[in-house]
């Protein structure tokens, strides 16, 4: 066996799983490590603690006297953990997040050693703006870029580390970051929300949207990935044949969790239980070593902050407990790949939820205003919506028989939709007594208190209504949430302010009741929006068909799907509820494409190695060992030989034209990449990387796979599917 696939998986054989104590009472440790309203309550002084809250709650400034005793306090507060340094934690257009560390260590005027951290520190830093991707807002001899304190998402202590979640912003202005623009459109939602919701109660002040993520990954041994060039340096595997049991049985969906990676999510869920990340759920997912762990839902910000610190502490945990996380959408061909579904709603500082149903006409005629308006937005900018999980990785799951397809529609269930048909024959115009009386009591006061199991679950919808919440099910796995979350939100406060106008108009100019004006608005929407309503199977190619006779977008690749960004009616809706500008637009649809390019050439050139220089080689190899068994067979046998070794000299002609075909394409899939590399146009690169080079990927992965069935198992060098997805 080759030497380094036997060498990994003879490392795996003795693995034993670390013993993990899990602590018994979460509430006890949970945001131990935070320096949440708590710990600020205990630390900070009334005024400080008092002027922080305001920042949180309503977006007051804090000023230099104030940030100074934060600063004081939050110091003392991580020394007392151990800490040494301090980073400001941001969330660059790379997809992960940055840090740089400096330590509370300075020297005084006399020379003696101080442990400072101020206001000035804690407020503002200055990294480097032109190492990080800018789509063109930066030049790169421009550095200046500035990280802000964001006093809404608490910092906390990370090993022994104080980090600071911030924003990232251009010297000018732009934003250069996921938050920012994430900011922006929560600002949005919650003046817009707000203003409907009190239709139905004058007492809301403020609505926040919440996000609840459940995160799917794989679990591979450390010493297995090791071994593959196209695991370590792509996230995924570009070459493999399938093991002949893959998850077939469906046996390892919600069954026993093994040992070792019990003991993996036992310490994960420690770390997040003392970052205050409110893990809760964590199984077994369809595909063999597949796995997923899902989070409580909480304010979107912060959620968004925490899977972005949960991705980076999968990987030092796993790597302590011999493993790999794998985050890629698809990193094994022919099994299930990884999403990050995100669920959304919406809830008043009351603590209503907007998307939940009611007990009462006037509650649910406030769910399904927010529920219609919902729909309406998606409806409207379902392109959008598809452009913002777009992404080289993403693009192998969506449509791929277990995730949501390129096409984006809303499921909704039947008595919903049965509701929405009734209110769409709604009366136009005034309604007399008994239709609103009808209305009220047969069509809205009758929808369920709770919607949750009312109608079975549609799994290929990439955006469905799951009982009190809409869950976008076509986010990839390494996704930053930041990007669905802004488009959702600002699409919803979009169509809000849309309908409030509408609304207002009618009651102001025809003397509607506001009852009246509300149903006559949404009866509209329902009329104007149904064809995004699918209840059916989203992987039926009929339902392409169907798609397309509907007027929707199907944008199967990321260079088609990312234009819609720079839309004329993206950049409006953008410019309109202050998210983004046009310039903060196109530098994003430009750094997506820049880093789609880049992506297929590197998993070109990997791919191109393993083959020619791996591949090829061991066929080579084998092919010989082959031609001196027939020539033995010749000595022998004589005349007879053909008839005789008939099998192995099909076999050396089968070895020769697979070897033949991995040359002929990737030296055709080479010459490609260098025409593309020609171009200087961004767009234009990854129209052609995608069009002209990939489509190159899966005819070497045909010849390999092929090769690999023929070779002795002995000589393969590539740790294959089975001894991958079956470790324990």
């Amino acid at each position: 066996m080759s030497t380094y696939r036997s060498r990994a998986l003879q490392q795996t054989l003795n693995r034993k799983s670390i013993p993990i104590s899990e602590p018994k009472n979460r509430s006890a440790y949970f945001g131990s490590h935070v320096f949440n309203e708590e710990s600020m309550q205990q630390h900070l002084t009334k005024e400080a603690f008092q002027g922080v809250m305001n920042a949180v709650k309503h977006g007051s400034n804090i000023d230099r006297k104030i940030a100074d005793q934060v600063a004081n306090s939050m110091k003392n507060w991580a020394l007392s953990k151990g800490v040494t340094h301090y980073t400001h934690w941001f969330q660059p257009l790379t997809g992960g997040t940055a840090e740089k560390h400096d330590a509370f260590f300075e020297l005084g005027e006399d020379g003696k050693a101080l442990e400072r951290f101020g206001g000035n520190e804690l407020v503002q830093q200055e990294p480097d703006a032109s190492s990080f991707p800018s789509g063109g807002i930066r030049n790169t001899f421009e550095a200046r870029g500035y990280t802000a304190w964001d006093p809404t998402s608490p910092a906390f202590v990370y090993g022994t580390t104080l980090c600071i979640p911030t924003i990232f912003v251009a010297y000018t202005g732009e934003a250069l970051d996921n938050k920012t623009p994430l900011l922006r459109a929560l600002n949005a939602i919650d003046k817009q929300a707000t203003g409907v919701a009190r239709y139905f109660d004058k007492n809301v002040s403020k609505v926040n949207a919440s996000l609840g993520w459940e995160q799917e990954y794989f679990l591979i041994d450390k010493a297995l990935v090791l071994s593959r060039p196209d695991l370590v340096l792509t996230g995924r595997t570009l070459l493999g044949q399938s093991s002949a049991k893959g998850q077939q049985l469906e046996d390892h969906y919600f069954g026993s969790i093994p040992q070792r990676v019990i003991s993996f999510m036992i310490e994960l869920e420690t770390e997040c239980i003392k970052l205050g990340i409110p893990v809760k759920t964590r199984h077994n997912e369809v595909a063999p070593n597949q796995f997923e762990i899902a989070s409580i839902h909480e304010e979107a910000n912060l959620a968004v902050d925490h899977n972005s610190l949960l991705m980076d502490i999968m990987g030092k945990v796993a790597s302590k407990h011999q493993f790999k996380v794998l985050l890629h959408e698809k990193p094994f061909k022919g099994i299930n790949g990884s999403g990050k579904h995100n669920n959304w709603s919406l809830t008043t500082d009351n603590g209503v939820n907007l998307l939940s149903p009611g007990k009462t006409p006037m509650r649910n005629l406030q769910f399904l205003t927010f529920f219609v308006n919902t729909i309406r937005a998606i409806h409207t900018y379902e392109e959008l919506m598809r452009a913002e999980v777009a992404s080289a990785s993403n693009d192998h799951r969506l449509g791929a028989n277990e995730a949501p397809p390129a096409i984006i529609s809303v499921f909704i269930g039947e008595q919903l939709t049965s509701v929405l048909k009734e209110l769409e024959n709604v009366t136009d115009g005034k309604l007399s007594p008994e239709e609103k009386t009808d209305l009220k009591l047969n069509v809205v006061g009758k929808i369920p208190e709770i919607l949750l199991d009312n109608t079975d679950r549609n799994r290929t919808s990439p955006f469905a209504f799951t009982g009190n919440k809409f869950e976008f099910r076509a986010v990839g796995s390494m996704a930053n949430c930041a990007n669905s979350m802004t488009v959702l939100n600002t699409i919803v406060a979009k169509q809000l302010k849309d309908f409030k106008a509408e609304v207002d108009k009618l009651i102001d100019n025809r003397s509607f009741k506001k009852d009246e004006a509300i149903f006559n608005v949404l009866r509209e929407y329902i009329k104007q929006s149904k064809n995004i309503l699918f209840e059916g199977n989203s992987y039926d190619i009929e339902w392409e068909k169907e798609a397309k006779r509907r007027g929707l977008s199907n944008n199967k690749t990321t260079p088609k799907a990312v234009k819609a960004k720079v839309s004329k009616k993206a950049i409006d809706l953008y410019r309109e509820m202050e998210v983004m500008n046009e310039k903060e637009l196109r530098a994003r649809k430009e750094i997506e494409l820049e880093a789609y390019s880049l992506r297929i050439q590197i998993e070109g050139r990997v791919l191109g190695d393993v083959a020619m220089n791996h591949v090829i080689p061991t066929a080579v190899n084998y092919q010989n060992t082959l031609i001196k068994n027939v020539k033995g067979l010749k000595e022998v046998f004589g005349k007879e030989f053909e008839a005789v070794a008939k099998e192995q000299m099909d076999l050396i002609k089968r070895i020769s034209q697979h070897i033949s075909g991995i040359t002929s394409k990737t030296n055709a899939m080479v010459d490609e990449r260098k025409a593309a590399n020609k171009t200087l146009d961004v767009e234009k690169k990854a129209i052609l990387y995608c069009e002209k080079v990939k489509p190159y990927f899966e005819e070497i992965r045909y010849h390999c796979d092929k090769l690999e069935l023929m070779i002795d198992d002995e000589l393969w060098p590539l740790v294959k599917y089975r001894e991958m997805l079956f470790t324990r």
